[in-house]
């Protein structure tokens, strides 16, 4: 009995105890809840995510971002377009622009004429699905800025629907 429990039982629980803190502080699974991601996430594909902890330092504009809508009651992933202290201005041509620059996205596959103006506060962030179109982003939120405690990480990777497994870009 103490080999089974030395050669199987104890490597066993430590590869599991492992996997449980490495889901628990480094990474964690979502399931896409919307299509407002598409093209580039398919709805209810599953992905692979880092957790955030100091969303200022870990996150550039332009990151797949997972978070939790207080507004809406569950989590999203949406791209994250607007940083803290940016102005970001949509056209109802669909162009973009933060900063006064023109800031160029070619992800996005589908325009909306739906436009918007945000100051994005200290501390806050500004997202908008890839899929304008289809999105129901911080263009139409009560709330359109999500505060950086919200932000839960950062997807890097599609697992299933297996046809888009790959890095997201």
């Amino acid at each position: 009995m103490e080999k089974v429990f030395r050669e199987w039982i104890l490597p066993f629980g430590i590869e599991i105890l492992v996997v449980l803190l490495l889901i628990k502080f480094v990474c964690f699974f979502v399931i896409v809840p919307t299509g407002s991601m598409i093209p580039t996430i398919d709805e209810h594909s599953f992905l692979f995510a880092l957790r955030v902890r100091n969303p200022e330092k870990q996150l550039e504009r332009g990151d797949i971002v997972v978070f939790e809508s207080d507004e809406l009651g569950k989590t999203l992933v949406k791209r994250l377009i607007g940083m803290p202290g940016d102005h970001v201005v949509i056209d109802d041509t669909g162009a973009l622009t933060i900063n006064d620059e023109p800031y160029p996205e070619p992800y996005v596959k589908f325009i909306s004429r739906q436009s918007g103006e945000f100051q994005v506060p200290e501390g806050c962030y500004l997202f908008f699905g890839d899929n304008r179109s289809g999105s129901m982003d911080a263009r139409s939120w009560e709330q359109p800025y999500i505060s950086g405690d919200k932000i839960t990480g950062k997807a890097i990777f599609t697992l299933w629907p297996f046809e888009n497994f790959g890095v997201l870009k």
